[in-house]
């Protein structure tokens, strides 16, 4: 998040020293940590409502991609027609053939 090193951690430690004063300065690093740990919960919590909604989105995305099966099925329909009807065309000639064959 920060980027600090040690003698910058050191220099603050030491103003703090200063300022607060050795009674108070536990407290307030208490109260500082309390803080970060809120502001870091706060950030995860963020940074997970993201993620999951960037997963939803993709998710809905590829289902939208996905054919649905009343599209398949009407697809399969129209390209079975022609062999189908190809197919009883070839049984009714072969019935008719048949019956030719045994009035004679």
């Amino acid at each position: 998040m920060f980027d600090v090193g040690f003698s910058e951690m050191v220099l603050i430690g030491i103003v703090a020293l200063l300022v607060l004063g050795p009674e108070r300065l536990p407290g307030a690093a208490r109260t500082l940590g309390g803080w970060m740990r809120k502001a870091r919960s706060s950030f995860d919590a963020v940074r997970s409502e993201v993620e999951r909604e960037l997963r939803d989105e993709e998710l809905k995305k590829a289902m939208a991609s996905i054919p649905r099966p009343s599209e398949t099925l009407a697809s399969l329909n129209q390209s079975l027609q022609a062999p189908t009807e190809a197919i009883n065309e070839a049984v009714q000639s072969v019935t008719e053939a048949a019956d030719v064959a045994d009035k004679r």
